[in-house]
């Protein structure tokens, strides 16, 4: 087994855009092809392998990982096909190009069905290899941004993909953000709910040397405490029970681009070890499996709890709270930058007027004087929100706000101006005009459910309930 570096004598070449973060495993028993290929790839790629057998290719897969595989039909041992065809059952998922030097169009479809993503024909020329990668390396890119824009289509269609507002702490956020996205260290944001930490996030990649890379959000307080690991780290086949093939975590759909872990807060404490691990070694280890896969990408967090307290409670780690924290940035509540209230207003009506097939939404004086003296407990997903019911109702809901206390008026007289007191007030009659669902109710706050409970119990409230 021989890892190849560039060669002298083709260090002149240049590598191929994407490719050097490529691995590749070379499987020969003919040592004349296997340094024709190395000598051809290792110039153009993150670092190239080199195998005699399948048995030992195998060997060397046990414990790390390959993007694409070159592989001969003919080997001693374990044929070519015959490995293919217990790679693809085992999950692996990456790209495999057969090659051989006695093949008709039966051996063709029989490669192919075994899971090949390219047949070549022994000899064949530098140009027909790299062709062959480059169309391997399109897929496996292509595969990645279609998992991804999945992922994303609900949340993109209901974003903006910038920072709306004019006032001085916008504008200084604005500042912060082209400073920090230029590097390319892990940021932490800070916030309370709703402030808009993945749009910031958005923000940092969209501006980065990442931004043609995948942008991957997970919101780790959604994810099962007991498949997180495997969500993100990936996993190997019989790793657990009903693990009856590998998976390719979301660490691996993010490489390239910016991997967002928002509510890091949520993350187990034996998952924040792991995490620290990852990000320090650049690499990860699926679960069940002895590869460790390496990273390219960057790792953006966000939460709305103090971390600080969090590590003092001993339910965060101190050492990924300093790692996470090589750079932050403090998202500014709604009620220190009021004077953003009417743009956003605009751009949301803008925005969702449209894709919700209604009449734009013309706001009074009146009207826009509650909305900048209101303090805005949810911040702009709470405005959001109320722009988008009022667009769908056709006027203005205020009262919603408020629905016990207002009796259905649009009048703010008489309501509670301290902070507390109102997001107590707006939070419990929510929740009574659900009947007590606290996922329904999360979702109109436009909190996640774990924080509502929190919340809840804070007051003294049961935090049991549907």
């Amino acid at each position: 087994m021989n890892t190849a570096q560039t060669p002298p004598d083709l260090a002149s070449e240049r590598p191929i855009e994407g490719w050097p973060d490529w691995s590749i495993l070379v499987v020969d028993d003919e040592q004349g092809m296997l340094n024709f290929l190395v000598k051809t790839l290792a110039p153009r790629c993150h670092f190239v392998m080199s195998a005699g057998s399948a048995e030992e290719g195998a060997e060397w897969l046990a414990g790390h990982h390959a993007d694409l595989i070159i592989l001969d039909i003919s080997l001693p041992g374990t044929s070519g096909v015959s490995w293919l065809k217990d790679l693809r059952e085992q999950g692996y998922t990456g790209e495999v190009i057969l090659i051989t030097a006695f093949a008709d169009l039966e051996t063709a479809i029989v490669a192919l069905r075994a899971g090949a993503s390219d047949f070549i024909l022994k000899p064949f020329r530098v140009p027909q290899i790299l062709n062959a990668v480059k169309q391997c390396y399109e897929r496996a890119r292509l595969r990645r941004e279609n998992f991804v824009l999945k992922r994303a289509v609900t949340r993109e269609a209901r974003r903006s993909t910038s920072l709306i507002g004019v006032s001085p702490t916008i504008e200084s956020l604005r500042a912060s953000i082209d400073r920090v996205a230029a590097v390319n260290s892990t940021v932490l944001l800070l916030g309370e709910s709703g402030t808009g930490k993945e749009l910031v996030a958005r923000e940092l990649h969209a501006r980065s040397p990442r931004a043609t890379g995948p942008f991957v959000p997970v919101n780790c307080a959604a994810m099962s405490p007991e498949l997180i690991e495997s969500e993100l780290f990936g996993h190997a086949k019989g790793a657990f029970t009903g693990a009856t093939r590998a998976r390719d975590g979301l660490f691996h759909y993010a490489q390239g681009g910016t991997l967002f872990l928002d509510e890091i807060a949520e993350l187990p404490l034996a998952i924040q070890a792991t995490l620290l691990r990852a990000i320090e070694d650049h690499k990860i280890r699926p679960v069940g499996s002895q590869q460790l896969v390496p990273l390219n990408l960057r790792v953006i967090a966000a939460t709305n709890r103090n971390l600080g307290e969090e590590v003092a409670a001993g339910r965060f780690r101190q050492d990924l709270f300093f790692r996470l924290r090589v750079v932050d940035l403090q998202l500014p509540p709604l009620r220190e930058h009021k004077a953003d209230i009417p743009a956003l207003v605009a751009h949301f009506i803008d925005q969702m007027a449209p894709a919700l097939g209604v009449e734009p939404l013309a706001i009074t004086e009146e009207e826009m004087a509650f909305l900048l003296q209101y303090e805005w407990p949810g911040n702009v997903r709470e405005l959001r929100n109320l722009i988008e019911r009022s667009l769908i109702l056709g006027t203005l809901n205020v009262s919603a706000l408020y629905p016990a206390q207002t009796g259905g008026r649009q009048n703010p007289e008489g309501l509670p101006t301290d902070l507390q007191t109102l997001e107590k007030r707006h939070i419990l009659s929510v929740l009574e005009s659900v009947q007590g669902d606290k996922t329904r109710a999360a979702q109109l706050l436009g909190v996640s459910r774990r924080t509502l409970e929190r919340r809840v119990a804070e007051w003294g409230f049961s935090a049991t309930g549907r």
